[in-house]
C-alpha cells in the first residue's frame, strides 16, 4: 500500500473507487498566497467554476517547490524524468460543491513533463529553467520561462519559522492547503477533474521575500504592495487518478 494511505480521516470525501494511475512527490514547498477580488478571478475560469471564498475573500496562490518520484504506475523512477522543480499559479474553485484548484499557469524544469501534463491532464504548463536549492539560511528558487514573448521570471527566498503542525479545519490554512482534487479544461472545452490523496500537509508558518509579479500580468492581475501570507512544508507523497470528465 503506498504510503499516501496512511490517513484518510482527514479527507472531505472518500478516494475513489478506479485505481490511482501516478504516483509523485511535492517537497520543500512554499505557499505564498494573496487575498485579491472575486470578480477579478471569476473571469479567468470555465462556466461551471465557482471561485471559493473564505469570510468573504478570495485568494491567489504562488508555490514553488521540487517534484520527485513522478512516474505512472508501476514503472519504476527514471533519472532526469522523475524529478525538477515546479512553480504553480493557483486560485481555489468548486464544481457542484466539491472543492478544488484551479491552476493559471505551472512552470517546469522538465520538457517531458511539460509535454505530459498538456496532453494527458490539459494543464498549463510552460517550460522554465528553474533552479531550486536548500542553503544553510532556507531556500533559494529562480525561475525564468522559456519561449515567450514576454519575460516571466520569479524568484523566492524563504525560511520555515516555526514547528510542524497540521491545519485545523474551518481556518484560512486549511481552507488553501488541504485540496484533494484539481480541475482542467481541454482544448475544445471539455472539463475534468483529477482526484489526488496525501495524508495532511505538515505545514511550518514561514519568512521570506518573493517577487512573482511578472507570473500575474498574462491574466490581467495584479497584487500590489502587500506581504504574501507564507507557510512552508517538507512536503507529502502523493498518489494521483485519471482525469474524470464532467461535461
Amino acid at each position: 500500500m503506498h504510503i499516501a494511505f496512511s490517513r484518510l480521516d482527514h479527507r472531505p470525501w472518500p478516494v475513489p473507487n478506479a485505481a490511482w494511475t501516478w504516483r509523485q512527490n511535492w517537497k520543500d514547498l512554499l505557499f505564498a498566497h494573496w487575498p485579491i477580488p472575486t470578480a477579478e478571478l471569476q473571469r479567468l475560469v470555465p462556466d461551471g467554476l465557482r471561485i471559493q471564498e473564505f469570510a468573504g475573500t478570495s485568494w491567489i496562490g504562488v508555490v514553488p517547490f521540487r517534484m520527485t518520484g513522478v512516474m505512472r504506475r508501476p514503472l519504476p523512477d527514471l533519472p532526469g524524468v522523475s524529478a525538477f522543480p515546479e512553480l504553480n499559479l493557483r486560485i481555489y474553485v468548486e464544481y457542484e460543491g466539491k472543492p478544488g484548484v484551479w491552476f493559471l499557469s505551472l512552470d517546469a524544469a522538465n520538457s517531458l513533463a511539460v509535454w505530459g501534463a498538456r496532453t494527458f491532464f490539459h494543464l498549463p504548463y510552460f517550460l522554465a529553467d528553474i533552479t531550486h536549492r536548500e542553503t544553510s539560511a532556507g531556500f533559494e528558487f529562480k525561475s525564468s520561462r522559456q519561449k515567450t514573448s514576454e519575460r516571466i521570471d520569479v524568484t523566492a527566498n524563504y525560511r520555515p519559522t516555526s514547528a510542524p503542525f497540521e491545519a485545523t479545519p474551518g481556518t484560512l490554512e486549511h481552507f488553501l492547503v488541504e485540496r484533494y482534487c484539481l480541475y482542467a479544461q481541454s482544448k475544445d472545452g471539455r472539463l475534468f477533474r483529477g482526484d489526488v490523496h496525501h495524508v495532511p500537509w505538515p505545514l511550518q508558518h514561514a519568512n521570506g521575500e518573493v517577487s512573482a509579479e511578472a507570473l500575474f500580468k498574462p491574466h490581467g492581475l495584479a497584487i500590489g504592495s502587500d506581504a504574501p501570507l507564507l507557510h512552508f512544508s517538507r512536503g507529502v507523497d502523493v498518489v494521483v487518478w485519471s482525469l474524470t470528465q464532467l461535461r
